[in-house]
Order: C-alpha cells, then structure tokens, then sequence
C-alpha cells in the first residue's frame, strides 16, 4: 500500500481505526491473559531440571529488562500485522479482481464511505471516427465526466457489410469509442478491435467488436441495449450514445451538381462539397444523447473528419436545439491537417465556418487550433494533405474565441496528442467558469477574451 492509500485508509470517517484500535486491545487483553496464566503457572509448579535451561532460553530470561519485553513486542507485532495484510489478500483478493478499474482497497472503501469523487466538468464530446477516440483517451485520464455522442452514418468496411444485412445503425465509430474509454490494458479492448484478416474465410475485414454489438443487438432486440452492454462488458469510463438510432446515410450535394450517397463515398476523389444532408432527413435525436448536451458543462465539437464525422451529427434532428438550449461551452477542436478529397482547401477558418454553418451563429464559443505546425519535412508530398495551423493574428472566427495551442502529437504530425488536447480543453472549461483563470487575460464585459495569447503556448518543434 503507497502513502497515499494508507493516508486514505486513515481519514476520518472511513471506519477503520475504530475497529482496528478495537482489535488491538483485544489481542493486548488476552496476551496480558495468556502471561498471567504463564505467571500463575511458573510461581506454583517447578519446571523438571532437565527442562529448566530449556524454558530459561524459550522465556528469554537470559536477556535482560527491559530487551525481552522490546524483543516479544517487536516480534508480535510483526506477526500481528503479516497475518492481517496476508488474512486481508486471501479474503478481499478475489472482490479487488474484480472491480473494473483496478483501484486499490482504499480507492474503493473511500467511495463506498463518501460517494465518488466529485468532477470537474461534465462533458460531451459530439462527433466519430479516430479523432474522437483520441480525444476521449486524454479525456478518461482527468477527473471529468464523459458523454461521447457518436455519428452513425458510416457505411464503409465491416460497418458497411452489417448494415445491409441487419439494418442497424452503424457500429463502428460507437466501437471505437468504447474501446478508448476502456482500461488502457483490457483484453477485452483488445478483442474488440481485433479484425479478422483470412482472405478466403466471410468473416475477412470484420472487426470482432461490430460484430459483438450486433450480435447483442440481435439478443437484446435494441441496439441502444446493445451499446450498453457493450459498454459494461469493457467496463468504460464514462457513456458512449448514438446520435440517433435511426439507419441513416450521409450524402453529399458536389459542386458539380452531382450527389454521392454513402459516406464511404465522399472523400474519394470527387469534386469538392457543397453541403451534406441525411437521408431520411432530420432523424429522431435519441433521447439520452439529447439530455446529456443539455446537462453539459462543456460541448466539445470534433476532432475528427469534418464532413463525415463531425457534421452529420448536428443533422440529427434535436442535436442543434439541445445545444443551443444548454448552459454548457461550446468548442470546436479543429484538425491539424487537411483531409484528402474532404477539406483539401480549407483553412481552419473554413473548417469554423462549416461548423457555423451547420450549427448556427452564435452558438459557438470557442475554437481551439494548433499552434505547432508540423515542418515541410514531416509531411509527405504522396499523402495529399495540408497542415491547418493558427495563422498568430485572428482572435475570432464566425464569432467564436480562437485559442492557440501545441495539442499535436510528437510522434504522428496529422493527429492530436490525447493528452495535449485535454489539458487545453480542461484549460478553456476552467476559463470560461472563471474568466480570471490564466493571470495575464483581459476580460470585457461579454466575458469573452480579448487575445488569444493569454492561453497559447511557446512554439515547440516537432520532433521528426
């Protein structure tokens, strides 16, 4: 046990040092017993002389006062508090295995006394795909409270396959979430991102986790049943909810006047997007995603693909009003780099824009962009994309606070760094509660902030 659980272990309330102090002074009562017997017995029955030196060495009498007592009381001690911890692994062992988040005894005790720790925000983060996943692992390692509301427009891969058999909304992004909400080193997570890769076997390209839900959806009768179960089965850290429930497909009206339909078509190679609607139009919101954005603190839009990620989710009928209607911050977290034959000319103000668009003026509070390009050297001319950068000068765009920071990953220059993009979300939650948050910010009396300096950091280069 580290200081910090024994500290746990002694706070005031926790019912422990009641009875430990009660089990003290029973094992002093009868060893003070057990010596007096001894006594009683030594004073009135001589010991046979060949046993005498014997009891002489067993009594410690060839010690002198006051060592032996120092000796016993050491050595009874020691004893006394092996056979606890080693009583407490053999009785308590098997019920600590099986919590799901691995805590420690006095983790589990102080909750079980006082209620779980409060958080800090409740947030809701609203989008899909693998920029949402890593948003919510940097997310699950602070003390908030985390709703993931997730697009299920995409048709492509396994996902796609599934849906045209079973007609369900699209399992996948929903998978993908709850594995990056689970325990960083579950054998479930693991199994539900593993993929089938026997070319000549049905169930090539399928990821075992679709087909876990589906097979659950297929049990339950509900996929709503199905993502919770799922999600209890990976023990997750916090709620993973569809937008909708309904079986959508995203299309896309081109600038050439035509139409794609289905999602997996609309990022190759076509010409560029002129808006994107849902089929049917205006799906029902579900209901619980809904309640949850209007008990948000902070509404967090993105990262992720714009058009296919991020947007179809406020197509979802009540998504915009619930928004609208909360209390909560709302923020975009703008991707790092372009994405090829979806945003390949669009700066991160033509990203915000989009959101507006969608979303309504005035709805969005903050944006949060990258402040440490990637060099011209990290990017790839055959991958076809663009790095999207704070250009050092616009305080505002369509409306909302701009707020540069280094929330890119060192290792890959076209994704965010989990833990980065959470610190600098929690970072903004705490400044728009508290405007005087970060020492150095000017606030008007909107409460909106007058630079974007005050909450960016010095550049850092890249590491290659």
């Amino acid at each position: 046990m580290n200081a910090r659980n024994f500290r746990m272990m002694l706070r005031p309330g926790m019912m422990i040092k009641r009875w430990l102090a009660l089990l003290m002074i029973s094992v002093v009562l009868l060893s003070l017993a057990l010596a007096m017997g001894a006594a009683w017995v030594y004073r009135h029955y001589d010991v046979p002389g060949q046993f005498q030196g014997f009891v002489r060495y067993v009594t410690l009498q060839v010690i002198p006062h006051p060592w032996r007592e120092i000796i016993v009381f050491v050595v009874g001690l020691f004893l006394l508090g092996f056979a606890i911890v080693r009583l407490s692994r053999s009785l308590i062992g098997p019920l600590l295995a099986g919590d799901p988040g691995g805590r420690a005894l006095a983790e589990i005790l102080n909750e079980h006394r006082f209620g779980p720790k409060p958080t800090e925000f409740n947030v809701v983060t609203i989008g899909g795909g693998t920029g949402l996943s890593a948003l919510l692992r940097g997310l699950k390692r602070t003390n908030v409270s985390i709703t993931a509301i997730v697009t299920v427009a995409d048709d492509g891969g396994s996902t796609g396959r599934i849906r045209n058999v079973f007609n369900i909304p699209a399992p996948g992004d929903i998978r993908n979430c709850l594995v990056a909400l689970a325990d960083a080193e579950s054998t479930m997570g693991q199994l539900f991102h593993y993929r089938f890769d026997k070319e000549e076997s049905e169930l090539a390209g399928h990821a075992f986790g679709n087909l876990f839900i589906t097979a659950m959806t297929q049990v339950t009768g509900s996929f709503e049943e199905a993502v919770t179960e799922s999600a209890r089965v990976l023990a997750v850290h916090g709620r993973v909810l569809p937008s909708t429930l309904e079986n959508v497909t995203l299309c896309a009206d081109l600038v050439d006047g035509t139409t794609a339909r289905g999602e997996s078509t609309i990022s190759h190679e076509k010409p560029a997007i002129s808006r994107i609607f849902l089929e049917p139009q205006r799906p029902e919101g579900y209901r619980p995603a809904l309640a949850a954005i209007l008990n948000a603190d902070l509404i967090i839009l993105g990262p992720g693909s714009l058009y296919t990620s991020v947007l179809p989710n406020l197509l979802v009928d009540g998504v915009n009003e619930a928004i609208r209607w909360s209390s909560g911050t709302t923020m975009y977290v703008c991707n790092v780099a372009t994405q090829e034959g979806e945003t390949d000319d669009l700066d991160f103000k033509g990203h915000v824009d989009e959101i507006v668009h969608y979303l309504g003026k005035g709805e969005l509070d903050y944006v949060l962009v990258n402040n440490n390009p990637a060099p011209d050297s990290a990017i790839r001319p055959e991958w076809n994309v663009k790095v999207i950068a704070h250009d050092g000068t616009t305080e505002q765009a369509a409306g909302a606070q701009v707020i540069a920071r280094d929330v890119v990953s060192d290792r890959n220059p076209l994704r965010h760094d989990p833990e980065k993009l959470a610190q600098a979300l929690l970072d903004i939650g705490r400044m728009a509660r508290t405007p005087a948050y970060l020492n150095g910010q000017h606030v008007n009396g909107a409460g909106a902030l007058h630079a974007t300096t005050d909450l960016a950091e010095p550049p850092v280069t890249l590491q290659n």
